[in-house]
């Protein structure tokens, strides 16, 4: 089986483990996240009821491996669902095609959005597992990212320097 876990309990595979139900089920796989859904070519055709019956919840955007796709519009509700799936103790399987552009953004993401991340920290976790490669349009977006959780965390943060700190 293609597949890698890149964080404690987030694993990233390609189209064949997503569709092996017995193989998720017996290394605890409790939810998918299918950065790929769809019916056309360069798509991953699952859905909810392609996972009835398997105790593994679902969720699927529908996401083209192109640079001008828009990512950045599921950063936050597949990082909430990720979020929400291992805080009550499930290991969450996010995957497309081939486990390397859509599904390692969206695990970036995550990591950058719920573990406090910079993009490039992100990138670092996850390479040491599995050699992703988002696609430029994708960098680009997660770069974006980067910088507005970069400018939220200096304003959070109060300025040494400033009197106010002291």
């Amino acid at each position: 089986m293609d597949i890698n876990e890149v964080y404690p309990n987030i694993f990233i595979s390609d189209e064949t483990t997503a569709r092996s139900k017995g193989y998720l089920q017996s290394i605890g796989i409790t939810h998918v996240v299918n950065a790929a859904e769809g019916h056309l070519m360069g798509f991953v055709n699952t859905s909810s009821q392609f996972y009835q019956g398997s105790g593994i919840t679902y969720k699927g955007i529908n996401l083209a491996d192109l640079s001008m796709a828009d990512a950045s519009k599921y950063f936050k509700e597949v990082a909430n669902f990720i979020d929400n799936a291992l805080n009550s103790g499930g290991k969450v399987l996010v995957h497309c095609l081939m486990g390397i552009s859509r599904s390692g953004t969206m695990v970036l993401a995550f990591l950058m959005l719920k573990r406090g991340m910079t993009a490039v920290e992100a990138m670092t976790t996850v390479r040491r597992k599995r050699n992703i490669h988002p696609n430029d349009g994708f960098i680009h977006q997660l770069a974006k990212l980067d910088n507005k959780l970069q400018r939220k965390r200096k304003s959070a943060s109060p300025d040494p320097t400033s009197s106010a700190a002291r």
